[in-house]
C-alpha cells in the first residue's frame, strides 16, 4: 500500500527467484495493469529487462523486486540512480545477520549499495529473528534509530508434536497421511537421497507425492511447485531448498523427518502450515541418534584451527599456487577430487573453506552458476550450405543475430535470449542445441552450477592466518547454542511446545497452548505420545 501511494518506485530486495515471482504474480492479480510490479533477476532475457526498465521510467511500475546480487551490477546501479525511489524494503531480513540461521553474505552489501544508488527510507521484514539477530539487522542496515514493530510468534492454530521414530517410521508417515485423504503437506528431509527414497515409497502407496531438492533441474522444480500450488500434488518431499516463497495458505501438515539445526529453521518451516488460520499440524520425528548426529555437526562445522590451516596449505598445492601469488585468481573447485587427493572428508573441508571465506582469505561459492557456451565447428560457408530442419535453422539464425565471435572462440550465451528471439520454448532451444552438437555443427556446453574459489588476498603462510573470535570462537558458541536449543525442544518433554518457542524468541506466553503433545499429555496421562496426533482431526 505505501508503494502504491508514494511517489516513485519501491525497491524490494528478495533472496529467491521463486519468491519474487510469487509475490509479483500476487500483486498483479490486485489490479488491471500488469506493469505495476516487476522483478529483475538472472532468469530474464535482456529484452525483457529493457522492457521492465522502460515501464519503470514511464511511471507504470510501483514495486520492483531484485536479488541483492542484481543491486551490485554497475548497469543496474546507474539505472536506479535515474529513478525516483520511494523506499527500500528488505525481505527475509534475517539473511543479513551473521548470527542468523540463514546468513547470506550478499545481504551485508545492501546498505553501501543503497547509499551509492539513492538514500531513501528503509524497512526490514522477517518472521524469524531473535533479539540478537534483530539488533544485527538494524546495525548492518544503518537503522539504529528505527522504530521496531513486532507481532507475536504465537501460532495458536498450529498443533505441535514431537513423535518418536520407530523402526517402521516410513509406514507411520504413510498411515498418518492416508488417515487424512487429500491433505496438503510438506515433508522435510536433510538429504536429497532420503527425499528420493521417501517419495518413491509414498508413490508406491498411492499418495500423490513429488520430490523437490536443489539437485533437480530448475524447470522440474518450477513445475513441481506449480503442481503443488494447483493441488495436483498432495505432498511435497523436500530438502530446505523448498519453502521460502511458497504462498499456499491451506497446507495442513508439515513433517520434519529429521531435525533441522536451529529453532529458527524449524519455526520457519513448520510455520508454512496453516497460514489460512485453520488447524494444522507440525510434527517433528525424533530419535536419540538424530540428536547425536546433530551435535556432531558442531565440530564438523567448526573444525580445529590447525585443520583449517592444513586445508589452506593443501589448496595451494592443489592449484600449484606459490607463496605471495594468487590475489584475485578464481578457479573451479572439485571437492571430491580434492578430498580424494589429500585424504580429507568433504564436510569439514567445506566448513574450513567457509571459515576462510569469513576470515577474508578466500571467497568460496559452492554453487556458482557458469554460463552456457557455444562454438561453431563449421565455417560460415559450410553453415549456409547445410540442410537443416526449420527449428534448427531458426535457432542458428537466433545465435548469429545475438552473438559475435561464434566461429573463433567459445562464446557465452543465454538460452532465454534465444527463446525470446526465436519464439521457441525453453525445451526446444535446449534440445535443438544438443542436436546441433550431436551433428557436429556446433559445440554447446550447457550452464551448470560448479563450486569456485577466489583468492581474495595473496597466498600467505598458513601460520600467519588469523581467526578472530567474531569469525570462529563466538560463532562456534552461537551455533552450539542453536543446536542445543533444537535438541532441547525435541528431548525435554516438560514444557508446552508453543511456550518453548515463544521463550526462545524473547516472548513471554500468557498461557500454554492446551493442544500440543505436552499439553494433551498433561490433560490425559493415559494417552501415549505416539497416539496423540491420531486423536486430532484435520
Amino acid at each position: 500500500l505505501p508503494a502504491l501511494l508514494m511517489e516513485g518506485v519501491a525497491i524490494v530486495v528478495s533472496p529467491l527467484i521463486a519468491l519474487m515471482k510469487n509475490q509479483v504474480d500476487a500483486m498483479r492479480q490486485t489490479g488491471e495493469d500488469n506493469r505495476v510490479a516487476h522483478f529483475i533477476n538472472s532468469s530474464l532475457p535482456k529484452a525483457t529487462i529493457e522492457a521492465v526498465k522502460s515501464d519503470i521510467l514511464n511511471g507504470h511500475t510501483k514495486l520492483l523486486y531484485v536479488a541483492p546480487e542484481q543491486l551490485t551490477k554497475e548497469d543496474n546501479i546507474n539505472f536506479l540512480k535515474s529513478v525516483k525511489i520511494s523506499f527500500y524494503a528488505i525481505d527475509e531480513a534475517h539473511c543479513i545477520s551473521e548470527w542468523g540461521h540463514d546468513f547470506r553474505p550478499e545481504y551485508r552489501k545492501i546498505r553501501p549499495l543503497i547509499d551509492k544508488i539513492s538514500p531513501a527510507p528503509v524497512i526490514a521484514l522477517t518472521a524469524t529473528a531473535t533479539v540478537k539477530v534483530r539488533n544485527d539487522i538494524k546495525k548492518s542496515l544503518g537503522m539504529t534509530d528505527a522504530v521496531e514493530f513486532k507481532s507475536s510468534f504465537n501460532r495458536p492454530n498450529l498443533y505441535y508434536e514431537v513423535r518418536p521414530k520407530t523402526e517402521k517410521v516410513d509406514y507411520d508417515v504413510i498411515r498418518f497421511i492416508k488417515s487424512r485423504p487429500g491433505v496438503s503437506g510438506i515433508i522435510y528431509c536433510l538429504s536429497r537421497k532420503r527425499v528420493e527414497e521417501l517419495t518413491r515409497i509414498l508413490l508406491a502407496n498411492n499418495i500423490k507425492a513429488s520430490a523437490y531438492h536443489a539437485g533437480l533441474d530448475a524447470q522440474v522444480r518450477s513445475d513441481t511447485q506449480d503442481a503443488f500450488l494447483k493441488e495436483n500434488i498432495d505432498v511435497i518431499v523436500a530438502t530446505i531448498a523448498f519453502g521460502m516463497g511458497i504462498d499456499k495458505a491451506d497446507v495442513r501438515l508439515v513433517i520434519h523427518f529429521e531435525m533441522p539445526d536451529s529453532i529458527e529453521a524449524y519455526y520457519q518451516e513448520a510455520g508454512r502450515a496453516g497460514r489460512d488460520g485453520k488447524r494444522a499440524y507440525a510434527v517433528l520425528l525424533h530419535s536419540k541418534a538424530d540428536s547425536g548426529k546433530l551435535k556432531r555437526r558442531i565440530n564438523e562445522t567448526f573444525p580445529a584451527i590447525d585443520f583449517i590451516r592444513r586445508v589452506y596449505d593443501h589448496l595451494a598445492y592443489y592449484y600449484e599456487m606459490a607463496m605471495g601469488d594468487g590475489e584475485g585468481v578464481t578457479r573451479e573447485f572439485d571437492l571430491e577430487r580434492f578430498c580424494r587427493t589429500f585424504r580429507f572428508f568433504p564436510v569439514p573441508v567445506v566448513s574450513a573453506l567457509n571459515l576462510l571465506t569469513r576470515a577474508g582469505y578466500l571467497d568460496y561459492k559452492d554453487e556458482d552458476e557458469s554460463q552456457s557456451r557455444v562454438l561453431f565447428l563449421l565455417d560460415r560457408d559450410e553453415l549456409y550450405r547445410l540442410d537443416t530442419g526449420d527449428e534448427e535453422e531458426i535457432l542458428i539464425r537466433a545465435l548469429l543475430r545475438n552473438y559475435g565471435g561464434l566461429f573463433s572462440n567459445y562464446t557465452f550465451i543465454r538460452e532465454d535470449d534465444l527463446m525470446h528471439d526465436s519464439g521457441l520454448s525453453q525445451q526446444a532451444v535446449y534440445e535443438g542445441l544438443k542436436e546441433l552438437t550431436r551433428r557436429r555443427i556446433l559445440h554447446y556446453i550447457p550452464r551448470k552450477k560448479v563450486p569456485r574459489i577466489t583468492y581474495t588476498v595473496r597466498r600467505l603462510d598458513s601460520k600467519d592466518l588469523v581467526f578472530t573470535d567474531e569469525v570462529y570462537a563466538d560463532r562456534k558458541e552461537e551455533y552450539k547454542t542453536r543446536i542445543e536449543s533444537i535438541a532441547g525442544y525435541a528431548e525435554e518433554a516438560k514444557e508446552c511446545r508453543s511456550t518453548f518457542l515463544l521463550r526462545y524468541f524473547g516472548e513471554v506466553a500468557d498461557h500454554d497452548c492446551q493442544h500440543c503433545d505436552i499439553c494433551i499429555g498433561r490433560k490425559n496421562k493415559s494417552i501415549k505420545t505416539t497416539e496423540l496426533v491420531s486423536k486430532f482431526s484435520v
